[in-house]
Formats: structure tokens, sequence, C-alpha cells
């Protein structure tokens, strides 16, 4: 089988302030971004790029609300039918005595749950080789990338004039 391979041409930013605008300056000359990647969230970036709004938390209220069911109707269950013993002279059903552990239930499959779909989401499982254009861009560059593979060659010089234009530090042509 063979693998796909992708052309990208990407740009090296120094500076997040002159991403943003490389960013602008792609979105009104029409232009298709591929991605964009940074060493560290740059606020203002995702509405420039006309991302939405991760439903990640929707997803980890939901795991939340799966652990808090699963605690409480286990202690229930236990203490009402498994195993009724009076400890103490409470109740067989005490609720205050739940609410501990159904809190660090709730927060356990939340945290894990999140953490799992992650995972899934990007694709960063262990041993999967991760694809890097540049190893400078987890450290101190910003880039600005363009999928080029199908691409001609006045399409590509064009990237290259809206890379000297906005700046770029560096213009590279990398296949991952």
């Amino acid at each position: 089988m063979a693998s796909e391979t992708t052309k990208v041409l990407y740009g090296l930013y120094n500076d997040e302030e002159d991403l943003k605008k490389a960013v602008k300056a792609a979105n009104s000359d029409h232009l298709d971004i591929m991605d964009v990647y940074t060493p560290f969230p740059v606020h203002g970036l995702d509405p420039i790029l006309g991302l939405k709004e991760s439903r990640l938390h929707q997803l980890g209220f939901t795991y939340g609300a799966i652990g808090a069911s699963f605690a409480f109707g286990l202690m229930s269950w236990v203490f009402t039918r498994d195993w009724p013993i009076v400890f103490g002279g409470k109740p067989y059903w005490s609720v205050p005595a739940f609410i501990p552990i159904t809190f660090e239930l709730t927060v356990l499959f939340a945290a894990w749950g999140m953490t799992l779909t992650f995972y899934t989401i990007c694709g960063l499982w262990p041993g999967v080789k991760a694809k890097s254009l540049d190893n400078r861009i987890t450290d101190n560059k910003f880039c600005l990338a363009y999928d080029v593979t199908e691409a001609d060659d006045s399409t590509v010089e064009k990237y290259r004039s809206f890379f000297s234009k906005t700046g770029a530090d560096e213009v590279n042509v990398k296949t991952i």
C-alpha cells in the first residue's frame, strides 16, 4: 500500500503578531490556508482563522455526568440492596455520605474521558510518528502552511510572493 504524501509550502515568522497579520492578509487575498503552527497558544488567532469553539467541554460534562451517575447508582445499590448494613445508626441510603465518592468519580470520569477523546481526535497515541514541518515550530517560530501537492508553478509562486510580502523569515517546501 502506497502512503499518501502531501507537499507543503510553509513560511516561518519570528513574531505572533506578524503571523496574525499574515493570516489576515491571506484571508483578504482568499488564499486557502492548510494550517497554522505555533509554539504556544496565540490569543485571537482562532477567530481570524474562522475556527469554531471546541466541543470538548461538552463531552467533559457528559463524561462527568456518567461518572456521577455510576458512583451514586453503585453506592445506592450496594448499600440498599446488596449489603444493607446499618453503620453507626445512619440509614441504608445516606446521601450525604455518598457525596465525596460521587465527586471523585465525576472528576475521574471527566478527566479520563476528555484525555482519551483528545488523544483520539489528535492522533496522539503511543507509537504514532509525528509529522513535523520544522523542529523550530515547537520552539520559537510561527508557521503558516499551504498545501501545494496539486498546485501548478504559478500558484506556488503566488504563495512565495505572499510570504515575501508579509515578512516571512524563511520559506520552505517539505513533503510529509
